[in-house]
């Protein structure tokens, strides 16, 4: 019994923390569609694939950019794949996969975030 009791607790802690991170997301301003996020341990990720691949690809642009510096073709080109692939979805032209939503929001993210670190040292220098 102390057991059972136990696991409940924790799978109500669980769900609380659960909770407080689809409460960020929402904030981020993400639709959280089901059908269009990862699941892990059989828990929805607080933001659907795209943005999952977004934030992804911002975390990575800051040590891209200060390892290889900025491309500017290479960070259009990533914001347009992203575009694309949102633009065939939204028109039913093509389907998107939560795999292609991932990849093409990483690639989006890193041009987006790229293009604003470069525009920031600008700014400064």
């Amino acid at each position: 019994m102390k057991k059972i009791e136990e696991n409940s607790i924790q799978s109500q802690k669980t769900y609380q923390i659960w909770r407080k991170w689809m409460a960020w997301g929402e904030r981020t301003g993400c639709h959280q569609f089901p059908e269009r996020s990862f699941f892990l341990k059989g828990y929805q990720m607080p933001v659907c694939a795209r943005c999952t691949g977004v934030i992804s690809g911002y975390l990575l642009a800051v040590p891209g950019y200060i390892l290889f510096g900025f491309n500017g073709i290479l960070s259009i080109l990533g914001c347009l794949c992203m575009a694309t692939d949102w633009l065939l979805q939204a028109c039913k032209i093509k389907p998107s996969a939560n795999k292609r939503r991932f990849i093409t929001g990483m690639l989006g993210g890193f041009g987006i975030m790229s293009i604003q670190i470069e525009l920031i040292k600008k700014l400064i220098s």
